[in-house]
């Protein structure tokens, strides 16, 4: 089962959000199984995470969420994409469904939206996965250098083939072949007039990617009072000592790392992404939620 459900996040955007596989059987009457909020990185759209939240549904509600400028979550040419309007979003997606105490499970942006949430309103948040972002600024030089990679995008694609070996193979930023890379950029395309073409503006992209990457976000990871599990490939961009530091900056972290993988770890690396987040999510499983309802949809 795919369902997908329409939330109303911040300004009224409307957001799409996304169930791949159908609740726990099983509960009982009144009850609820705990929720798990999923979001994406930077590009990404709830999709990618379709086989974690499969494995997931046997204990969990988990939910992708497309956050505004992906996926089929509304695009405006004005915004915001500020980093409040991602947190307020996913506030509005607990909330509205119903997921909370939820735990949040985030790749890249979405983990820095995901802590940052978890340090506004812990109320919401039960316990936290971040995976592959960094702490630190990025600063002025990466924000160049992702301008320069877009610019070098050969837009438009004449075929999906040809997505997967440029992002695969082809893109000055692959060091070795690497063929899910192609296959989750190829998600993320749509097919137009004059052929296939990111779903999503590279120049809003850059607009919401500029809201972090000048500044820290320390102080917010020490704000985090739930259990965190920082998760890291071992040839991602979260590197072995800043994660590390992390961990010890927060105040119920722990540390995780996936061998083989890359930046992209849940989506190339299932298995291993599996056998590093589902020993954590172990420690504190609990029976169904009997708080509140669902909100019906």
């Amino acid at each position: 089962m795919v369902r997908r459900i329409d939330v109303t996040g911040t300004g009224g955007v409307r957001l799409a959000a996304w169930e791949f596989a159908d609740p726990p059987k099983g509960c009982a009457e009144g009850e609820r199984a705990p929720g798990v909020l999923l979001l994406h990185g930077l590009m990404g759209r709830a999709a990618h995470w379709a086989s974690t939240a499969r494995w997931l549904a046997g204990r969990y509600r988990a939910v992708g969420l497309d956050q505004r400028g992906h996926g089929r979550s509304d695009k405006s040419a004005e915004g915001p994409y500020t980093r409040d309007a991602y947190i307020t979003d996913a506030e509005a997606a607990i909330e509205q469904l119903g997921l909370a105490p939820v735990t949040l499970i985030g790749h890249a942006m979405g983990a820095l939206t995901a802590w940052q949430l978890a340090a506004k309103r812990p109320d919401l948040v039960r316990a936290l996965v971040i995976c592959d972002m960094r702490a630190s600024a990025l600063g002025t030089a990466s924000q160049r250098e992702w301008e320069d990679w877009f610019k070098s995008w050969p837009v438009p694609f004449a075929t999906l083939s040809d997505v997967r070996k440029w992002f695969g193979e082809d893109d000055p930023w692959v060091e070795r072949p690497n063929p899910a890379r192609g296959e989750f950029f190829a998600e993320v395309m749509a097919e137009r007039a004059d052929g296939w073409r990111p779903v999503f503006s590279r120049r809003q992209m850059l607009r919401t990617r500029a809201t972090w990457v000048f500044d820290a976000h320390w102080e917010e990871l020490a704000q985090v009072r739930c259990p965190t599990l920082v998760l890291r490939g071992l040839d991602g961009e979260l590197g072995r000592a800043e994660a590390q530091e992390m961990v010890r900056v927060l105040p119920r972290g722990q540390y995780a790392e996936v061998a083989d993988a890359g930046h992209l770890v849940h989506y190339d690396r299932p298995e291993g992404w599996r056998a590093a987040v589902e020993p954590f999510l172990e420690q504190f499983a609990e029976g169904p939620q009997t708080d509140r309802e669902p909100v019906p949809m």
